[in-house]
Parts: structure tokens; C-alpha cells; sequence
């Protein structure tokens, strides 16, 4: 099975990636992830990701593309939950090509709709572990009091430098100009679901695993 997790900035996608990695063996493909690891890789992909980072300028769509055909040539039967891609209607056409070419089909893209208002307060309240990325909330699950990590047991803690209020609403207002048009697109292939984004872990979890078991 292949999915998209759909949704703006702090809506989840992450936490939820996480748990059908660690409960349905599913691989996780983020964006971000895939050009870190190809720019150390030494692969002439690697370079030329590497090339482009050094000059300060944005990855073009050919070389992500190129990044998840290696992926999914390398293990076909994964199961891959796409993260941060694709962000446009051109990307969206890109990857459904790809996925056309190595003959395999996108089974589910669920959007994680969140309330903005709701959303700020999340992510102005938001850190990870250094670690291994965990998500807590100063609200709704603050960092445990021995200041220990649950999910790797590590003990430094960060948060992003963006996740402010005036930041959050710009990455919004990115997200809605280019992402959105994305819901009207997978809702005319039958692919599109909607999750409440906003519900504790495990209830999104399980709306989750709902839709999918729906599509199987």
C-alpha cells in the first residue's frame, strides 16, 4: 500500500508516519530525510543533490523525483507513506507518472484537517526529541519529568526556530497557495479521506487505519 499523508505544518503527519512505520512496516519517505541522506551518499544523485545545496538554491523537482524512483526500485513491496511530497499539482503529476512507470498505484492520500487557531497553539507549544524526532506538547504531552524520551529513552530536547506564531502563519499561508489545490485533485481520483488532525494520537491513528482498511 502507498499513501500520502496530506496536511499543513504541525498537523501530525510526522507522529502519524511514525506509528504505520513502527505497526504496519510501511517505510517512510520525507522529503527532507531523502536529500540529507543523499547529499552524504557519494551517488552521482548524491552530488548532484550536494552540488545544489552548496549553491544555496531550491532541489529541483527532477532530482526528488529521481530520489523516490531509486526507493521504490530498491524495495518495491514496502509499502511507502509519502511525507512532504508532493506539495503541487505539477509534483502530483510527476509522482503519479513514476509510480505509473514502476507499476504501482497510490492507494490512499488522507488529509489531516486542522483547525488554524488550534493549530498555533499546538506548535507554539511543540518540541521533539534531538533523538529520534518524538513530538511533545507543553499542553497535551509535555516532556516526561526525568526529562527522559519515551519512544528512545534520549534527553535532549529541542525546538524549531520557526515555530512561532508570526512564522506559523506565513508556512500556512505557503501551504494553502501551493498544497491545497492538491485536496481537489485527489478528490476527482477517488484517492482523497479526511482525518480530524486535531483529535488525541491514537484517535487519529484509528481514523486513520479506518480509511485505510476502507481502500484495501
Amino acid at each position: 500500500m502507498n499513501i500520502i499523508l496530506l496536511g499543513p505544518p504541525g498537523a501530525g503527519k510526522g507522529t502519524q508516519a511514525r506509528i504505520l512505520v513502527e505497526e504496519r512496516g510501511m517505510t517512510q519517505l520525507s522529503t527532507g530525510d531523502m536529500l540529507r541522506e543523499a547529499k552524504d551518499s557519494g551517488t552521482e544523485m548524491g552530488k548532484r543533490v550536494a552540488e545544489v545545496m552548496a549553491r544555496g538554491e531550491l532541489v529541483t523537482d527532477e532530482i526528488v523525483i529521481g530520489l523516490i524512483r531509486e526507493k521504490l526500485e530498491a524495495a518495491p513491496d514496502a509499502g511507502y507513506i509519502f511525507d512532504g511530497f508532493p506539495r503541487t499539482l505539477k509534483q502530483a503529476d510527476a509522482l503519479a507518472d513514476l509510480l505509473s512507470e514502476q507499476g504501482q498505484v497510490l492507494d490512499r492520500v488522507v488529509e489531516l484537517r486542522v483547525d488554524d487557531t488550534a493549530l498555533v497553539s499546538r506548535i507554539t507549544a511543540r518540541s521533539t526529541c534531538a533523538t529520534c524526532g518524538e513530538v511533545y506538547n507543553d499542553i497535551t504531552k509535555p516532556i516526561p519529568a526525568d526529562g527522559v524520551c519515551t519512544h528512545c529513552g534520549g534527553t535532549e530536547f529541542k525546538r524549531r526556530a520557526d515555530d512561532t506564531e508570526a512564522a506559523l502563519q506565513k508556512r500556512l499561508m505557503e501551504y494553502y497557495k501551493q498544497t491545497s489545490p492538491l485536496i481537489g485533485y485527489y478528490y476527482a481520483k477517488g484517492q482523497h479521506c479526511r482525518v480530524d488532525g486535531l483529535g488525541e494520537i491514537d484517535e487519529v491513528k484509528a481514523a486513520i487505519a479506518e480509511k485505510l482498511q476502507t481502500s484495501a
